[in-house]
């Protein structure tokens, strides 16, 4: 049987760190991390948060290790939805990354917090 992709994020989201968008600006503000935004780069020129960097999911496992070469780097994630985002912080746990969080919001919410 095929499980749906819904059903996949929300089996997966229950093993991933997620957080508001206020939270994780807070964490942010109080020590050093990477916000990564995980959207194809078409949609992050559109329109990102102050500060993220675009890595597309379907390369984050060949461009992040170079970005973040320590494990236990502190690593927020974001996409349009929280979906990639929540598959993306899944991939990173199974190639050792320790400090993996999402952020669970909407683009738009996460540059409403981050860009003002």
């Amino acid at each position: 049987m095929l499980t749906t992709t819904q059903s996949l994020i929300q089996s997966v989201k229950k093993n991933i760190r997620c957080l508001d968008v206020y939270q994780a600006q807070y964490e942010m503000k109080s020590n050093p991390a990477l916000l990564v935004d995980v959207r194809e780069p078409i949609e992050h020129q559109k329109q990102a948060p102050k500060g993220a960097i675009n890595i597309p999911r379907g390369m984050l496992e060949f461009i992040l290790p170079q970005k973040a070469p320590d494990l236990d780097s502190a690593i927020y994630l974001h996409c349009a939805m929280g979906g990639r985002a929540v598959l993306a912080a899944e991939q990173l746990h199974r190639i050792g990354y320790k400090n993996i969080t999402v952020i669970d919001a909407p683009v738009a919410s996460v540059c409403d917090v981050f860009n003002n």
